[in-house]
């Protein structure tokens, strides 16, 4: 019987800046609020915390800094269409302006990608646990658009304690076909689910998700990206 998912927001986290331990923060907002950690939770969060916590912010007065460090940023530019500049960034992922992101930051300033987004997810990981004392994962999330479909969703950049994904090729399905080639990228579908929780605008850049049934197992969000060679579309 399939269990009930629960999303629980993280509340209270406020603005997070260079040098904040993250970790403690959300462990302190996650102390403050109605539930705590338990076995088998996992923990999103949005990777812009975690960037403005390891000091991933630059100052960008104009459009044109903006522009120059959507450059410095990208190993690879895909495509270009008027402004938009999709590029492949040093963790291989391709993204819109490489991932450099404007919104959710005051002032002139913007805010890069993490530099090693799975090694920050074990970081956090590692001590949410010692706090807690539970099993859990983490995933830290950013919003990307999607080839051949208009809207954004959010995906796994980082991820720690789990598997990225579900691998369901040799078993079968409910008339006994056996799958050939499913695998379920289970961790961009808990950073979307997570994302409804939190939003865009309302200050929460955390959330528990709750019920997913996963197996205590490293893991690397470096695994979701396609090789160059299984790419059809470059």
């Amino acid at each position: 019987m399939a269990k009930p998912i629960e999303i629980v927001p993280i509340e209270g986290i406020g603005e997070v800046v260079p040098d904040d331990d993250v970790a403690r923060i959300l462990w302190e907002a996650i102390a403050a609020g109605p539930t705590s950690l338990v076995d088998g939770d996992i923990v999103v969060v949005t990777h812009k915390i975690v960037s403005k916590a390891e000091g991933r912010i630059v100052q960008a007065e104009s459009e044109a800094e903006y522009r120059q460090a959507v450059e410095d940023e990208a190993v690879a530019i895909i495509r270009r269409r008027g402004e938009l500049v999709i590029a492949q960034t040093s963790h291989g992922f391709i993204c819109a302006n490489a991932g450099v992101d404007r919104s959710n930051i005051d002032g002139d300033r913007i805010v890069l990608l993490p530099e090693r987004p799975d090694r920050s997810a074990a970081t956090i990981k590692s001590r949410l646990e010692n706090f807690s004392g539970c099993t859990i994962a983490v995933i830290i999330s950013d919003t990307f658009g999607r080839p051949w479909r208009r809207g954004l969703t959010d995906v796994a950049i980082g991820v720690a304690g789990m598997a990225p994904i579900q691998d369901l090729r040799g078993t079968t399905d409910m008339h006994g076909r056996v799958l050939e080639v499913s695998e379920i990228a289970i961790v961009d579908e808990i950073a979307s689910a997570a994302d409804l929780a939190m939003g865009k605008s309302t200050g929460i850049p955390a959330a528990i998700v709750r019920g997913v049934t996963w197996v205590p197992t490293s893991g690397r969000a470096a695994e979701l990206v396609r090789p160059a060679s299984e790419d059809m579309f470059r």
